[in-house]
Parts: C-alpha cells; structure tokens; sequence
C-alpha cells in the first residue's frame, strides 16, 4: 500500500500519455541540434519533405474519417489510440518541422529583426507540444500544414535552382501555400477553412519585403574586422586587437585604432548550397551625431556556394572617421545577411597593442 504523503505515479500506457508530448519534444529537438550540422544538406531537406508528406497523408486520412459516419457504440468502443493516435503522429511531425525549421533560420540570422523572427518560430515550436486537441479543428491544422510547406519550399527551391532572387521566395511561398489548398481541395468533406492560411502567405511575403526573414538558405559563418589582411596556403590571416586584461568575457576589441591612412579589412565567410552562384556586398556605415547613418558605397564580391566553411569574400576601407560603425552583409537584392558594429578611437594606436591573428 503507498504511503498517503507520497504521490501515486501512473505507469501504465494511459499514464504515460501525458507525457508523450513533452518526450518528443526535447528528443526530437536535441536530435535536430545534435544532427543537421552547421549547413542545410540536401538530405536533411529529403528528410523534411518526407515529414510534410507523412503529414498530409494523415490530414487526407483524417479528413477521410471525419466525413465517413461512424454508429455511436462503435466510436465509444474504440481504443484511445485509434482515436489520439493520428493526431499525436501529425503533432510529431509537425514538431519535428518546426524544430529543424527554427534551427535552419537560427542559423540563417544574425541581425536584430531577424532574430526576432525566429524566435517567434521557436515560440510556435513550443506551442505545438500542446495542440494536440485543437488539431480536430482544421482550420489551425491547415494553416500550420500551409506554414510549414513555405518555410521548407523557401530552403528547397533556391537549393534546387541555385539561386536566391526575390521571385524564388515569392514561388516558393505561393507553391507552399498552394500545395495546401489543393490538399484541402482533395481531402473528403473539405473540412475547415483555408484563408487563415493564405493570410499567413501574406504576412510572409510582407516579412521578406521588410527584410524581417533572413535571406534563406544562406548562412553566415563568420565576419570580422582588422587592420591586415594576408593570405597564406589557401587561409586568410586578419590582425586585430585584443581586449585588455580586464575584459575577460571576450578576447576581440570592438574599439579599433588606426594610423593616418591605414586600411581597415572586413572579412565575411558566408555558406551557401552548391551549385549557388551570386554576388554579396558590404554596406560600411558611419553614424553622424547629426545626420544619423551615413552609408558610403557598397562594395561587391562574388559568392559560388558548396565550400562547407563558407566562401570567403573581404572589402577594405581607409581614412575613416572616428565613432561608431557597422558593416551590412547583403545580398545583391538588398536582403541582410549579417551586421557586424564596432568603433574607430581618436586615439593613435599604442606601440604595445597586442595583436590576434583570426583565421578565416
């Protein structure tokens, strides 16, 4: 007999379903993390694709169901997971799109709007370890199917075409989206509505014009600031400063100083699929205490996708002001890869400035 202070635990099977959700969440998300690596390959993409197809075959599946009458003692008779059991598999694959979906942007962000976006992402990701019951309404399941298919169409069409135009995640959004409606359309009975998910099409197309969604599939691995720059056995060397003693919580400056005409080197490795063939330019900005960001002329390099450490592509700059600046990573479209800040010092260099050679 339990002793009446310690609570009774429940291990049966029918106990073990509450559980079920939170499980799969963190397996499949520590699964994702452990596994997709710091690129998108064409198989984690297969993969993918195989988990939006398994969903849509039990949306069809579902659908079908709903609209076959069942007599009443034989639905009551029948088990709980013939009843659950679709909906936490479709909750399952679900989860894992999402779970690899946020990973995929994560990756792909690196500026302030962005991040935002994808934690948005994440926050969906969470919340669909507990939809399991509001998937028999199947207006929300639509629009997720429909989500999930543009977010994964946006990663595959430029894989596929090797190119990252506007128009190719216009396509891709729209093919998304109208892959869902035509599953809808072929599902028995038709069942829900379908504009919540159109008007989420929408709101993705107007994300991208804001410049709000990274620029898919690209990934930023590296972008950093010095003051030489010199290539040896196929490695870029960048001198830059190392932070004083005292700032122990990073090992690079973000305070330059310069000599009167001295160069200064930004460097940017950037992955992109194989096959991908574009030009990325860098903004440099200086910020005037009265004009606010001045942007000078952006400089272009060309980007061929494939290399696993990223292509590595660098501009340079000399006789820049002293206060405070960034450097944009764009692509030739105007879509934001990456933004690195730092600072020019008034002050002359010291003569015992410590040197760190970053290696790209």
């Amino acid at each position: 007999m339990a002793h009446p202070l310690v609570p009774e635990f429940d291990f049966s099977l029918r106990g073990l379903r509450r559980f079920l959700p939170v499980i799969a969440f963190f397996a499949g998300f520590i699964w994702d993390a452990l596994t997709l690596g710091r690129s998108v390959s064409p198989m984690d993409l297969w993969l993918l694709s195989a988990y939006l197809g398994g969903a849509a075959g039990i949306l069809w599946y579902l659908g079908r169901r709903e609209a076959t009458p069942t007599p009443l003692e034989t639905e009551v008779a029948r088990p709980w997971w013939w009843k659950s059991g679709p909906y936490l598999l479709l909750q399952f694959l679900f989860g894992g799109l999402f779970s690899a979906l946020f990973i995929f942007y994560f990756k792909s962000s690196s500026h302030l709007f962005a991040t935002l976006w994808v934690f948005g992402l994440g926050g969906l990701l969470v919340a669909n370890e507990f939809l399991e019951d509001r998937y028999r309404r199947f207006t929300l399941t639509w629009a997720l199917f429909g989500l999930c298919a543009m977010l994964l169409l946006n990663f595959v069409i430029p894989h596929v075409v090797g190119g990252i135009s506007p128009w190719w995640f216009l396509l891709s959004t729209l093919a998304g989206a109208g892959l869902a409606h035509w599953l809808r359309l072929k599902t028995p009975g038709q069942p829900g509505r379908i504009k919540p998910m159109w008007a989420i099409a929408g709101g993705l197309l107007l994300a991208y014009g804001l410049d709000v969604i990274p620029p898919v599939p690209l990934v930023i691995r590296d972008i950093a600031v010095g003051h030489d720059l010199a290539k040896r056995d196929g490695i870029y060397h960048l001198r830059q400063e190392k932070t004083p003693w005292w700032v122990f919580w990073r090992r690079v400056s973000n305070e330059l100083h310069l000599r009167p005409g001295e160069r200064l080197y930004c460097v940017s490795s950037v992955f992109a699929p194989g096959g991908l063939d574009t030009r990325l330019y860098h903004r440099w900005q200086h910020h005037d205490p009265d004009r606010g960001w001045e942007t000078r002329p952006r400089i272009g390099f060309a980007l061929v996708g494939g290399r696993e450490g990223g292509y590595r592509g660098y501009t340079w700059k000399q006789n820049l002001a002293p206060g405070e600046w960034k450097i944009a990573v764009e692509t030739e479209y105007g879509r934001t890869v990456a933004v690195h800040r730092f600072e020019i010092s008034a002050d002359p260099p010291e003569s015992d400035m410590r040197p760190l050679d970053k290696r790209f």
